[in-house]
């Protein structure tokens, strides 16, 4: 006979409007600071909420990527109507969908309460995911290289967040700037769209779709004491193929506004008119 463990759950329930330049991978950051990068270890973490009840699929995909950046086996959000839209207007599923739900007399072995109404952009900084910092706290930090994409936040609509910052402006000249379409379809539909086009005229680099950088073995890794502004899921040292750099993580629109000044930059000032 086969002994499997059921993990044990944390739920976590997310409430309140996403605020204006904030997105999905600043919530799960400052989840992840919460917890720590250990706070999950062979757990499961449930999402709930208003929060994620309002999220599209491809939000939600960036929590349950990263939940493994707490340790979590898994993070499972609830099939809701969402879940359906997604599966018959985008997977194109056509067969019976089993709407599974968590039973009404669950056992959690932690409950977590966030609201996200007055939080602001989180990033990650050397060397550890869950050391998570509001953005106003490493503001201004020169960054010579910005990676937009990976499995974390290469989906379409992170590549429009990127395109519409960037739209009509110029990559700093002190900063590289890479995007990686996460497929080759999101290739397809972000140059139909226009998005790729851009990323060209503001003096990014789009590179084929796949890992990029992150995995630190090819397009992009970084040089010595160069520091890098990513959307991808992980910082520790050396990640990006070099132990004398330094990696700080956020969401596609803080990367794209920090390609464009050079420096670790709030994209709600451009979404404000501020800048």
């Amino acid at each position: 006979m086969l002994n499997v463990e059921v993990p044990a759950t944390i739920k976590v329930v997310i409430d309140g409007k996403m605020p204006e330049g904030v997105f999905p991978k600043d919530v799960i950051l400052y989840l992840i600071g919460k917890l720590t990068n250990q706070g999950a270890n062979y757990k499961v973490i449930e999402f709930h909420g208003s929060t994620i009840k309002n999220m599209d699929t491809s939000g939600r995909l960036t929590l349950s990527n990263m939940a493994v950046e707490a340790g979590a086996t898994a993070g499972i959000i609830p099939a809701d109507a969402e879940t359906v839209r997604y599966l018959r207007e985008v997977a194109n599923f056509k067969g019976e969908i089993d709407m599974t739900q968590p039973d009404e007399d669950a056992e959690y072995e932690q409950i977590i309460n966030i609201n996200i109404e007055s939080l602001e952009p989180q990033v990650a900084v050397p060397h550890n995911v869950d050391n998570v910092k509001p953005i106003s706290a490493v503001e201004g930090i020169p960054i010579d290289q910005v990676v937009i994409g990976s499995c974390t936040n290469g989906r379409l609509d992170d590549l429009k967040v990127a395109a519409d910052i960037v739209r009509g402006k110029k990559v700093s000249k002190s900063t590289r700037m890479l995007v990686f379409p996460a497929s080759a379809r999101i290739y397809q539909e972000a140059l139909a769209k226009g998005y790729i086009e851009d990323f060209l005229k503001a003096g990014a680099v789009v590179m084929n779709s796949g890992c990029g950088p992150c995995l630190g073995i090819h397009q992009g890794a970084l040089g010595d004491n160069e520091k890098a502004f990513s959307t991808t899921n992980r910082n520790f040292k050396g990640r990006m193929g070099n132990p004398d750099a330094e990696v700080y993580l956020g969401s596609p629109a803080s990367a794209a506004a920090t390609a464009l000044f050079g420096k670790i930059t709030d994209p709600r000032k451009i979404y404000r008119g501020e800048l």
